[in-house]
């Protein structure tokens, strides 16, 4: 590898890097504004400065310049300390001195490299120069008179996400950052510019004067808005969460994360149920837990095992899912399902419902079949990867289902099953490519598997990826629904799936635990409802039982590539809420199957002893779905002519959370109103 010196100590790099990069492989802090290491190099803020030679006698940008063997990189000499106090200067001319208003504050990289790099006093006078305010919609609040232009937001939105929808106007001092035509950006990851601009330019329009940054407890968790398990820090004061931001993991989310974890937790704190309720002629009432218990109790004792039936929820943690299995195993109970949408997934080897390319893995792909699958609107960070593959001229993506703006160009094959029962025959382009692929790759979505003909489905789309020699991959959408199968929570021999269950007449004691997504209005069982806010299972609900959110319990959930993480509690449970693991056990207790655990760690450590793969923290099994037997999934049946749909038809309103979230609502109406316009 080549070689170069720094401040007179020699380095190796790889050849490509930049200076900038072979200094900070040296240990040397390198000032910069504009350049980032997952956008483009722009070159402009030149706070970067350094001397190198041979060269000419003149300070350097180092992010735009190539390192090169022999080299000699100096970080620290008058002239690069001359340059950058400069460079700061002429930041600073036009900033206002707002920082004791200003939500950056605190954050701010300016702040800080003015403190390290700049001068202890100011030659200008003159007037300041002032910025109208931009609009971009109900995430990003801005103050452009802040801006230094360093481009970071343009860049992201056109590269990373896709939509080029802000960029830089006039020029020289009339330079300025706005959006097309003054309108709202409508990127699902749109708010990841917050995160990246240096300045108070743009900041977060919900967490607007909330509070400063050392006054939160910041608390390391995982995201549960969709089934990818984002790395996350929660930061909270006192028993509110007041936002969410991103953690850096090169495995799954890199250090992006969607508008929908980022903003969904003003729900947190909306419509919440924080006390038991019994419903009496046909109203509800708060009751006391020993009450509430009691009633499900009697209701449990007095019902045969096979008119008992158990739905787990889309957020839900393991160790919940493992003490309903547990309890109502115990009872004798067959009627169990993680799969409110009806997902023809569960039965096989493991491997038949993971992403086994792994979402990192998914970059190495050079042809992808996306079925029954909208990664836009299912995992969008998910969806950036696919995209900055296509950036790097080395991915081809065909798509059989919906025709939709996936932020890259795409193969569209067909709608339906049709077009994949018909791929392996197929003499057309696509066909070709997948053939001659090194690694390609099918994604199937739940939009394929949650069908009345979701068997045949799965049979034809795993006929596909064995003719291809495709990796095959599931995209779920629910956080637990991966923790959900990997615990057998299925129904057992004769026992009725989810929309078994919710039939008329089905059940005499329907248990919802936390699940929101299935239409249970026609059932007449007695039903009880442990989860957190009001949202359709608890109106359906004969029994609340008040249980604690993603932020409120240390929790375990398996994402779609298989890969066990840990959540952890960042606030408690509100009001008389307790965690559903212990609500489980307090029940257990009542209808005499007492569980074989009195705390988390006793539930962890027969979790772990029941099934292994759970002990597995952060592992993703990559490479395992090799020895899939493609031939053995799916099952027999006609195909139907419907198309294929994604699930995910609002996108900031897929669970519980996000409904009671106002600016979720506002986001959903944003995005409703412009799809109004467009079909105009």
């Amino acid at each position: 590898m080549p070689k170069a010196k720094v401040n007179g100590v020699e380095v190796e790099f790889e050849p490509g890097m930049n200076v900038l990069q072979v200094a900070e492989l040296a240990g040397e802090e390198i000032p910069r504004f504009c350049y980032h290491e997952r956008l483009s190099i722009a070159g402009n803020c030149r706070m970067c400065l350094v001397e190198v030679k041979p060269g000419p006698p003149k300070p350097q940008a180092s992010c735009a310049l190539p390192a090169a063997e022999g080299q000699e990189i100096f970080t620290n000499t008058p002239m690069v300390k001359k340059a950058r106090e400069g460079v700061m200067e002429f930041l600073l001319i036009n900033h206002p001195l707002d920082c004791p208003i200003c939500d950056q504050g605190g954050e701010c990289d300016l702040q800080d490299q003015a403190m390290g790099y700049g001068r202890d006093d100011s030659r200008y006078a003159e007037n300041k120069r002032a910025v109208e305010e931009k609009h971009m919609g109900p995430l990003i609040k801005t103050v452009m008179t802040r801006c230094i232009q360093c481009t970071r937001c343009v860049r992201f939105i056109t590269e990373v996400a896709g939509t080029p929808e802000i960029g830089l106007i006039s020029r020289g001092e009339d330079v300025e950052i706005t959006t097309y035509l003054g309108s709202a950006v409508t990127s699902e990851l749109s708010a990841n510019v917050i995160d990246l601009c240096p300045v108070g330019a743009l900041t977060s329009k919900p967490y607007a004067f909330n509070a400063r940054p050392w006054e939160l407890r910041k608390t390391e968790s995982v995201d549960v808005m969709d089934a990818l398990g984002s790395s996350i820090r929660v930061d909270a004061r006192g028993p509110a969460v007041l936002r969410v931001l991103p953690r850096t993991n090169d495995d799954i989310n890199e250090e992006w994360i969607s508008d929908k974890t980022r903003y969904a937790v003003d729900g947190l704190s909306r419509q919440r149920l924080d006390k038991p309720y019994v419903r009496e002629a046909g109203k509800l009432r708060a009751a006391t837990w020993a009450e509430a218990l009691e009633l499900v109790a009697s209701k449990l004792k007095a019902a045969q095992p096979e008119r008992i039936g158990v739905i787990a929820g889309d957020l839900q943690d393991a160790e919940s899912m493992k003490a309903a299995l547990d309890l109502f195993g115990g009872l004798g109970v067959k009627n169990l399902d993680c799969r409110q949408d009806g997902m023809a997934l569960g039965d096989g080897p493991r491997e038949s419902w993971l992403f086994n390319s792994t979402i990192a893995g998914i970059e190495d792909a050079d042809v992808i079949l996306l079925v029954g699958t909208n990664p836009r609107l299912e995992a969008p960070v998910l969806n950036a990867r696919l995209r900055k593959r296509w950036l790097a001229g080395a991915l081809r993506v065909g798509v059989i289902g919906e025709q939709a703006d996936l932020t890259y160009p795409y193969d569209y094959l067909g709608a339906g099953p049709d077009t994949l029962a018909g791929l392996s025959k197929s003499r057309g382009d696509f066909a070709k490519a997948l053939k001659g692929a090194k690694k390609a790759a099918i994604i199937v979505g739940a939009g394929a598997l949650n069908r009345a003909d979701s068997a045949a489905v799965l049979k034809a789309a795993a006929g596909a990826a064995k003719t291809f020699g495709a990796t095959w991959n599931v995209l779920h959408t629910a956080a637990s629904r991966v923790g959900g199968l990997d615990l057998g929570f299925i129904p057992g021999e004769g026992g009725k799936s989810a929309k078994e269950m919710v039939a008329k007449g089905a059940l005499d004691v329907l248990f919802l635990l936390g699940a929101d997504e299935i239409d249970a209005t026609s059932s007449d069982a007695f039903t009880v409802y442990l989860g957190t806010h009001g949202d359709a299972g608890a109106h359906k609900a004969d029994v609340i039982l008040p249980g604690a959110a993603y932020t409120e319990k240390n929790g375990l959930y398996v994402n779609t590539e298989g890969r066990v993480q840990m959540g952890q509690r960042a606030v408690f449970p509100k009001g008389d809420a307790r965690e559903d693991w212990a609500i489980l056990r307090a029940l257990s207790e009542r209808v005499g199957a007492k569980l074989p655990y009195d705390s988390l760690d006793e539930l962890r450590a027969k979790l772990f002893a029941d099934h292994p793969s759970f002990g597995q923290i952060d592992y993703a099994p990559a490479g395992e779905g090799a020895s899939l037997d493609l031939a053995a999934l799916g099952g027999a049946g006609e195909l139907s002519d419907a198309p294929f749909e994604s699930p995910v038809k609002a996108f900031y309103l897929t669970n519980p959370v996000a409904r009671a979230s106002v600016t979720m609502a506002e986001c959903q109406a944003l995005a409703s109103g412009q799809t109004k316009i467009a079909a105009e």
